[in-house]
C-alpha cells in the first residue's frame, strides 16, 4: 500500500468556505481524483478512513465537509444517534445542503483542482446515503469532468422532487455503479426501478445491484448495520470501476 499525505484545506464556494480533507498518494503522480460525498453524520473517523483507503489505492481523495453552511458540529457517533432520535440530531445539518448545493460545491472543488499539480482531469465521485444522490448529481452537472460515479445505499434517487438525481440521466456521460440494499426504506424497489428506467432511457452505462440481506448504511464501519463482507464487495466493485474509467 502507498504511503500518503493528509492535508486540510479551505475551498471557497458560492456560499462560503468549505473545509476539505485531501488525501494524496506518495509520489509525483499525476493521480486520478475521487470526490467523496458524506452521509448525514458528517465528517468523522469512519469517513476519513475512506479517504485514506482511496489514496492507498492510488487516488487523490477529496472529502468535503458539506455541512459547512451550518457551522461547527460533532463529531457525531451514528450508533449513539440511532439509539435515540437520530433525525433530531442530523436534521438541522442535512437541511443546510441538498443535491444542487452539493453540485455547486463540486464545481468549486473542480476549480480548485485545476490549480493543483499532480492530478488528472477526469474525476470519480462516490457517495453514501444522502451522498449517493449527490455523487450522481455531480456526474450530471459536470459531465465533462466526472467519468465514473458510485452510489452506495443512496437515498431518494428517483422522486418527484425537481432535484431528484434521476432527472439528470440524459446529461450523464459517466459510467455508474449503484449499489442498493434490499432493506432500505429510503430507496425501495419501486424507486430503484424508476431510477433504472431513467438510466436506460438515457442510454447511461451503469450497473445497479441489490445487496441481498444488507441494510441502509451497510458500507459504513461505524453504523450498527455495518456488513463487512458486503462492504468489501462494494469496495472491490468501486475500485474496479475507478481503475477502468480513471486510470
Amino acid at each position: 500500500m502507498n504511503t500518503l499525505k493528509h492535508e486540510e484545506v479551505s475551498i471557497r464556494t458560492r456560499d462560503g468556505q468549505c473545509p476539505v480533507h485531501v488525501f494524496t498518494p506518495d509520489g509525483a503522480g499525476p493521480w486520478p481524483v475521487v470526490i467523496v460525498y458524506m452521509d448525514a453524520f458528517g465528517i468523522r473517523p469512519a469517513l476519513l478512513q475512506i479517504g485514506e483507503r482511496l489514496a492507498g489505492g492510488g487516488y487523490v481523495a477529496l472529502l468535503p465537509d458539506l455541512f459547512y453552511r451550518y457551522g461547527a458540529y460533532g463529531p457525531l457517533d451514528p450508533k449513539q444517534a440511532f439509539a435515540g432520535d437520530f433525525r433530531a440530531v442530523v436534521g438541522p445539518l442535512t437541511a443546510t445542503t441538498d443535491n444542487v448545493k452539493a453540485a455547486q460545491d463540486t464545481e468549486a472543488l473542480l476549480a480548485w483542482l485545476d490549480t493543483r499539480n499532480g492530478v488528472t482531469d477526469k474525476v470519480g465521485t462516490v457517495g453514501f446515503c444522502m451522498g449517493g444522490g449527490m455523487a450522481i448529481t455531480a456526474a450530471g452537472t459536470c459531465p465533462e469532468r466526472v467519468a465514473a460515479a458510485v452510489s452506495f445505499h443512496g437515498s431518494r434517487l428517483a422522486t418527484d422532487d425537481p432535484k431528484s438525481p434521476h432527472l439528470l440521466a440524459p446529461k450523464i456521460r459517466a459510467e455508474l455503479y449503484v449499489a442498493v440494499a434490499d432493506n432500505d426504506r429510503s430507496c425501495p424497489p419501486e424507486m430503484v426501478e424508476r431510477f433504472r428506467q431513467a438510466l436506460d432511457d438515457a442510454g447511461v452505462r451503469y450497473r445497479c445491484e441489490v445487496y441481498r440481506g444488507a441494510s441502509h448504511g451497510w458500507m459504513k464501519s461505524d453504523f450498527p448495520v455495518y456488513d463487512e463482507a458486503a462492504a468489501e464487495r462494494g469496495w472491490s466493485e468501486m475500485l474496479a470501476l475507478f481503475d477502468r474509467a480513471l486510470k
